[in-house]
This record gives structure tokens, sequence and C-alpha cells, in this order.
């Protein structure tokens, strides 16, 4: 099966269009990385202009949805429909030269995310899903994993930034969890990712704090669509206000709760 809904079909144009300019200003980064000037200011200009992209596209589409997104702030249109929008989720790898960032796109209706998309551009992965109808990555069905046990499950997570206001409580929880799993903990730099891999079964769980509702809109839709969970820390749906959120296999929810108390 293949999802192939007008929303759906809005968002793989908008994405295949923006991937085009990404792919090649990730090319350029390798020769910036030994300028004077560094590549901090092209990727900031790369962000914008990939951005520029999506929109232009979701406007031209659905000219009276609203648009959420990391650089352009809120565009306000409508009530009903709302794009949440990341360029580039995971810009410190692409600032490095590192190929694991994505273009993640989620579509709110009535304050509900009913369709996602996170797509990785090196790797021309497209993750995409609709609520009822499924996820799936390179219109292949995929589902979350069915590990049972925390200790025998990989466990992705991110941060704390240096200034972060709760650092030594995020490197609590991440030495909480390390004594929990045979696997040591992952930090690939990307919460839309991190949030797809779950859905697809690659990875078990996610925990992060401190994540903009960008960074996780399109993952919410997916990983629930796969047959996962979606909480904050304490197993509720206030992960958006919080921004404490916990993505799961939906088997080891509670064990993942308990270690985080």
């Amino acid at each position: 099966m293949k999802l192939n809904s007008p929303n759906i079909n809005v968002m793989v144009k908008a994405c295949r269009k923006a991937a085009k300019t990404l792919i090649r200003d990730f090319g350029e980064i390798e020769n910036l990385q030994v300028s004077i000037k560094g590549p901090g200011d092209f990727v900031t200009v790369s962000d914008k202009k990939v951005e520029k992209i999506i929109i232009d596209e979701l406007e031209k589409a659905r000219p009276n949805y609203s648009i959420l997104s990391e650089e352009a702030g809120e565009i306000n249109k409508g009530k009903e429909f709302r794009w949440i929008l990341d360029p580039i989720d995971g810009t410190a790898n692409f600032l490095h030269g590192i190929p694991h960032f994505a273009i993640s796109i989620g579509l709110e209706q009535n304050d509900e995310i009913i369709c996602g998309i996170i797509y990785d551009p090196i790797k021309d992965e497209m993750f995409v899903a609709e609520k009822g109808n499924g996820s799936y990555l390179n219109n292949q069905r995929i589902r979350v994993s069915k590990r049972s046990k925390l200790i025998n499950c990989i466990i992705f997570t991110g941060g704390p930034k240096r200034d972060a206001e709760n650092r030594s409580l995020v490197l609590e929880e991440y030495k909480k969890f390390s004594s929990n799993v045979l696997i040591p903990i992952r930090k690939f730099g990307s919460a839309a990712l991190d949030m797809a891999y779950v859905a697809a079964g690659r990875i078990d769980g996610f925990w992060q704090r401190n994540l903009n509702y960008w960074d996780i809109a399109a993952g919410i839709v997916l990983i629930k669509e796969a047959g996962g969970y979606v909480t904050d820390f304490e197993g509720g749906k206030e992960y958006i206000k919080n921004k404490t959120v916990l993505a799961t296999n939906s088997i080891i929810t509670e064990e993942m709760i308990k270690v985080l108390k």
C-alpha cells in the first residue's frame, strides 16, 4: 500500500523540492570547514532557504492553512489546519558535514497531528504517516519493535545543551538509563529521525527534554500509526506543553517511566 492522499502528496512534493537545495548545500560544507569564515553563516542561510522553498510549496497548495516553523515562526491563516515545520532537524550534524539530518513536516487539524513526514535526503529515506492509514518508509509499511525487556533494548536520547537549566537532571537520567540497558545509550543528534527510527522498529525507545513542537510533530503520528506510544515522562499527554517526550514501542513504556521517576 502507498499513502497518496492530497495532503501527503503536498508534503512529499515540498520535501523533494527542498531536498535538492539541501543536498547541494551539504556538498559545500566540506569545503567550508577549512575556510576562515567557517560554515556557520552558510548553514543559517541554507536553513532559511530550505524553509522558504517548503513554505512556498505548502502555501501554494493550501493557501488557507496556518504554519508554525522554527525559523519563520507563526503564520496565521486559519484555525482548523496548521503545518508544523522544521526545515533542518539536526542542524549541528549538517554544520559539521555529518550526513544525519532531516526535513520534518507535520499537519495539525484542530490541535491534533493527522499527517507527518520525516525525510532524510542523504539516505533518501522518507517516513510518512497519516492518521488511520498507518506508517510507511519509502512506501513499505513499518511497525515498532516487539522487544519487551528494557535491558535488551536500544534507547536513543539527545542533549543537554551546555547552558540548559536542567542539565544536571538530564545527565542523571542518562546515568539511570545507562545502568538499565546492556547496549550503550545512543545520541545521533536529530530528534525527528530518532522518532522515525522508533516507528520503524530500528530502536525501541527515545526520551528527551527541552524539545520544541516542530522537533517532534511529525514523529508523533509516525509512532502512533506504527503501533507505538508517545507520552510525557509521567505517562500523560502533556509532552508538547512540558517539553518532556517519551516515545516507545508501547511494550517498554512503563519500564522507561519507572526509570525516569
